[in-house]
């Protein structure tokens, strides 16, 4: 089943988000934008009513699905197509059996999304291949849905948006409670976005992503104490976070703080991208990655190490860790010319510190998901 004429070749990006790391979930602002590497998928019919086999390259794994008997699994990369395929049978009753085979070149756990680009290409790949009906933004609400029951990650909504909704050479400012949105225009030549793969991962990003959502609601009710029309930290301030200071631990209370000024991050990043103002854009993603290690409690020593190396070489604007935490890349805005001098010089001193060989690749501004091929 592995290699056969495909009627649907789908391709479905990962994304970067420049600035509004975990503010998605308290319903705040996000900068990101899908990116050149991308999870390929080709699809057909297989004339059964409900037989799905699909096939996974990068696992080597095959999958064997019945639309009548759909249930999660052990097995968690199974759980992103599972449910996806339970959440679009809620919505319609189009769906028959299907073959599909899965490429990716997007590296797994390096925090550019693989999750959010294998949810949203399936999802995408069956409304095209099945007529099913379904508009752009549901494929980007029920991918999130999916994620959420099946495989348990309480995710926001921005990767699966930047999956799906991308503009090449743009960055989407969204609001996340609204799903408001504008396209703003990258242009930072003669610097380009350069993401460093640390390849670690310290096994805690998912639980603790839903411990973070948790301490932020916490936050949030005791702030409605004093303010019970407040829904989410995306309608608090600073000071109204000091008023309420002395009812929350420390740890609840920095978890806030960082949120609440990372969303005054993300509107001052768009700013500096509109007024081309790119010493900004990089000092705006130092103080990201600070408030990211030292209030909210993701970075790790990997991280760390990156990004203060950056900051004492001047062809680097800036930098900081990026996705859920404890791992994965870190993002780097560097000179096109020095970008080769950098690697070496960041490589040889992160092998020394840590003995793990760094990868790094560039990150080009991309469409969302999109159709490569129909019969």
């Amino acid at each position: 089943m592995e290699s056969f004429d495909p009627e649907l070749i789908i391709a479905s990006p990962g994304r970067i988000n420049l600035i509004g790391e975990h503010t998605d979930y308290n319903m705040g602002y996000v900068l990101p934008t899908a990116i050149d590497k991308k999870i390929t998928f080709n699809f057909r019919k297989n004339e059964t009513e409900r037989d799905c086999n699909i096939y996974s390259a990068g696992f080597d794994a095959r999958l064997k699905a019945d639309l009548s008997e759909i249930s999660r699994s052990e097995t968690e990369w199974e759980n992103y197509i599972l449910g996806v395929l339970h959440e679009i049978s809620k919505r319609t009753d189009k769906l028959r059996g299907f073959d599909c085979s899965i490429e990716s070149n997007l590296p797994l756990g390096s925090g550019v999304s693989s999750s959010a680009a294998m949810e949203c290409g399936l999802a995408f790949g069956l409304n095209e291949l099945f007529h099913l009906g379904l508009g752009k933004k549901e494929i980007v609400t029920l991918s999130q849905q999916a994620e959420h029951s099946y495989v348990g990650t309480q995710c926001g909504i921005m990767d699966q948006f930047a999956s799906v909704m991308s503009r090449e050479g743009h960055v989407i400012l969204l609001d996340c409670k609204t799903l408001a949105h504008s396209y703003i225009p990258i242009a930072i030549h003669p610097y380009k976005i350069l993401l460093l793969n640390t390849h670690v991962s310290h096994n805690l990003a998912s639980s603790e992503y839903n411990t973070r959502r948790k301490e932020c609601e916490e936050g949030v009710a005791v702030l409605q104490k004093k303010d019970p029309a407040l829904q989410t930290l995306r309608d608090a301030s600073i000071k109204m976070l000091a008023g309420s200071k002395a009812g929350m631990s420390s740890i609840v209370y920095n978890r806030c703080r960082f949120i609440i000024e990372e969303n005054d991050r993300v509107l001052a990043m768009a700013e500096a991208l509109k007024n081309n103002n790119l010493k900004k854009v990089g000092a705006l993603l130092y103080e990201g990655h600070t408030g990211l290690s030292a209030l909210y409690g993701i970075s790790c020593p990997e991280s760390d190490f990156l990004v203060d190396f950056s900051r004492s070489i001047p062809e680097v604007l800036g930098a900081r860790q990026m996705g859920g935490g404890f791992g994965g890349c870190t993002i780097n805005l560097v000179e096109e010319n020095e970008a080769e001098n950098y690697i070496g010089a960041i490589f040889r001193a992160y092998r020394e510190k840590f003995n793990i060989e760094l990868t790094a690749f560039d990150a080009l501004p991309s469409e969302g998901t999109a159709i490569v091929y129909k019969k």
